[in-house]
């Protein structure tokens, strides 16, 4: 079992208010050719309209089984083909190199060190045929934004009926987040993530051998400036 398979329950709510990085994924698939493949696929969000839209099959790696369950069923209510392998992202490997692989909804901070993360892009690259892409993004960490949520109980999002409770640990760049389900105290779940700064993920990019291809502001591909709060990455293998 899996840490994760607690929030497959709520998974809807959990990431209702992540809606605009699906067109994104989207676009990079319809641009790619060979395998695509996403990590931490989830229950599906993203990999079914990718595969719906493009008409491919996307093979989708997770942790958890009952993620991978609902991603099977509703693949096949959507009539898509989705590959659904269990399986660690640190542990990467495909038959055939892919042409995109992408990893949505700030899942590569749920790797705890450097060198989880390096792994990670190290795989990534193996898998990656030449002049193939590796896409995710992850939020700006922000110590105003820290400090004001820190500590405090509130609403996942606007009328969600998950709640949370976000603690900050900066000594190990770390997020803890006890959510509870209809009201505080109730059907509670823990998860941590860990952030990451621009610099790291240029040295992952690097030490994997990649090269950045882009890095936005947001997925409608704005510019990075002093206002951006999401970190939308893409990263190429050299051909």
């Amino acid at each position: 079992m899996s840490e994760y398979d607690a929030f497959a329950a709520i998974y809807d709510d959990w990431s209702s208010h992540m809606t605009e990085d699906v067109p994104f994924y989207v676009e990079l698939a319809r641009e790619t050719e060979g395998p695509i493949v996403e990590l931490a696929v989830g229950n599906g969000r993203v990999a079914i309209p990718v595969a719906r839209e493009t008409g491919r099959k996307v093979i989708g790696i997770d942790l958890s089984p009952a993620m991978l369950a609902q991603a099977r069923d509703r693949a096949d209510a959507e009539g898509v083909e989705l590959e659904l392998p269990e399986g660690d992202m640190r542990e990467l490997e495909l038959d055939e190199s892919a042409g995109l692989i992408y990893s949505p909804f700030r899942s590569l901070l749920h790797m705890p060190s450097w060198s989880d993360r390096r792994r990670v892009f190290e795989r990534v690259a193996a898998a990656l045929q030449p002049g193939g892409r590796f896409s995710w993004n992850a939020f700006v960490f922000d110590p105003l934004i820290a400090a004001r949520l820190s500590g405090k109980v509130r609403q996942h999002a606007e009328n969600s009926r998950i709640w949370e409770h976000v603690e900050y640990v900066p000594t190990d760049s770390r997020i803890d987040i006890t959510a509870w389900v209809g009201e505080p105290g109730q059907g509670e779940r823990k998860l941590s993530l860990w952030w990451v700064s621009r610099s790291e993920w240029e040295g992952l990019i690097e030490v994997a051998g990649l090269e950045v291809e882009a890095l936005y502001g947001d997925f409608d591909r704005r510019p990075l400036d002093e206002e951006t709060r999401e970190f939308v990455w893409v990263a190429r293998k050299p051909a």
